[in-house]
């Protein structure tokens, strides 16, 4: 580190627990099963515990957040990812065998692979679900016998503030760190020399953080985002289709980074793909500007930035269509931050709805001739976090898979693959890279270590790789390369 950064208070305090960390880790040499699970445990307690807390949190922050949506994506799925690990942690510890050179395993040479923690590392989560985006990692990074550093968003700022408590409850600081506060915190935090960073976030930061990373050769994992398609086919159920595909869109107010980001549908059936969102919308949320489960947009800055998507939208030919009932005005609304579920008709692509990931309740809609256009019209945009497939054309769902590319896929439904925890969670180019989850997660933030034995006999003098070389080399040679 230069001596610009150590003279830097707030990088030299975050220097000094991250060398704690690595010196404990150190110190304790072989993490136990018995050590993770019981990190693990006190953590998985803690949010048990204090869930009431986190609850009210995420609704003063967002000043309208369902109860039931964070109990839904915040706080069980901060605790399923612990249940998990705990399960599997001693099955995820052992050694993988592998197969040693050809003669070598007859003669008493073993291979294999440990799996070792890589020691600390730093944990960037965001906003929009910055419980279970802060706790859900930390199972994988805890079962694989890390140490750990966060910076959550200063977005949250009372939800960080209940996850400190909890963090400083649960685990000491030579275990788990927290650093609150804003973007000064973060950019001193992103150039720390952590053995792995974990960011979730904007693309546009991705390129910052990697920078800052780079600087100390850290490996990243990046968890970022993208504008993931719905491809509606002509074989779907449309009513199903759509009753999915808004459940998804209106969750958290569309701020979810697997949210479906446009829908591709067949010319002829828009119609009826319009008529049977406004039923599914209405059916959910019979009122929106007072309905205390349809959540606000986080702040005034996102609040803004939605609404001059709509405006652009409109000054470039689109029919916006707001879902709203009639009687609700939200020209004025002093705090609450709400913007109906909207569907954009006839979006063109020089629309920032279709050039920016939107991030919000507004679903652009485009219609296609040949499903052909589809696959093409995805293939000539940044690759995804997720895509989303909606029909039973089996040679339509084969060309979808083998064809496009995309962090993962979900048939017939939107974001319920990210709930499998024994699916890596990831995404691919722009829309990130690495994964974790369950074993892969495990795997993720784990050292791979490769181990080989030696047999007691002398192998080099057996086959002439010690010189001088003679006989031996040379049929060792013809043996190896023999095609």
């Amino acid at each position: 580190m230069n001596n610009s950064e150590t003279a830097n208070p707030l990088s030299d305090a975050m220097s000094k627990v991250l060398e704690a960390q690595r010196e404990d880790y150190l110190n304790e040499g072989h993490v136990s099963a018995k050590v993770r699970i019981d990190r693990m445990r006190r953590g998985m307690n803690a949010i048990h515990k204090h869930q009431d807390l986190l609850i009210d949190a995420l609704n003063t922050d967002f000043t309208c957040r369902p109860r039931e949506l964070s109990l839904l994506t915040d706080i069980s799925t901060s605790i399923l990812p612990f249940k998990s690990a705990i399960k599997n942690v001693r099955k995820w510890m052992k050694p993988e065998k592998r197969k040693s050179l050809f003669p070598l395993g007859l003669l008493g040479g073993r291979s294999r692979i440990e799996f070792q923690p890589l020691g600390v590392v730093g944990v960037i989560s965001p906003w929009n679900f910055p419980v279970n985006l802060t706790f859900g990692p930390m199972a994988d990074i805890l079962a694989a016998g890390n140490r750990v550093m966060i910076k959550p968003s200063e977005f949250t700022p009372t939800v960080s503030e209940v996850m400190a408590d909890i963090i400083g409850e649960a685990w000491n600081e030579k275990e788990v760190a927290i650093f609150t506060g804003g973007p000064e915190v973060g950019t001193a935090f992103s150039a720390l020399p952590f053995d792995h960073m974990l960011f979730t976030g904007a693309t546009s930061i991705a390129k910052h953080i990697m920078t800052a990373a780079a600087k100390n050769l850290v490996p990243v994992t990046l968890e970022l985002g993208g504008k993931s398609p719905v491809l509606l086919s002509r074989s779907a159920n449309i009513k199903t289709a759509v009753s999915r595909i808004m459940l998804g869109k209106t969750m958290n107010a569309g701020q979810i980074c697997l949210a479906p980001d446009y829908l591709l549908v067949p010319e002829e059936k828009l119609d009826e793909v319009v008529s049977e969102i406004k039923a599914a919308v209405t059916a959910m949320f019979p009122t929106v500007l007072n309905n205390p489960e349809y959540t606000s947009v986080v702040n005034h800055r996102h609040f803004q930035r939605l609404q001059q998507h709509l405006t652009d939208a409109t000054e470039k030919g689109g029919e916006v269509i707001s879902l709203a009932p009639i009687d609700e005005d939200f020209n004025n609304q002093p705090s609450t931050r709400k913007i109906p579920p909207t569907i954009i008709k006839h979006a063109t692509d020089d629309m920032r709805l279709l050039q920016d990931e939107i991030f919000g309740p507004l679903l652009p809609i485009k219609t296609y001739k040949n499903f052909e256009e589809t696959i093409r019209y995805v293939n000539a945009r940044p690759r995804p976090l997720a895509l989303y497939y909606f029909g039973s054309d089996a040679k339509e769902e084969r060309d979808v898979l083998d064809r496009t590319t995309s962090g993962g896929v979900c048939l017939n439904d939107v974001i319920m693959h990210t709930a499998q925890e024994d699916l890596p969670f990831g995404g691919v180019g722009p829309a990130g890279m690495g994964a974790y989850h369950g074993y892969d997660g495990f795997k993720n933030f784990s050292h791979a270590k490769s181990i080989y034995k030696q047999t007691k006999l002398d192998v080099a003098g057996i086959a002439g790789i010690r010189p001088p070389y003679g006989p031996a080399t040379e049929r060792t040679i013809k043996m190896q390369t023999k095609l």
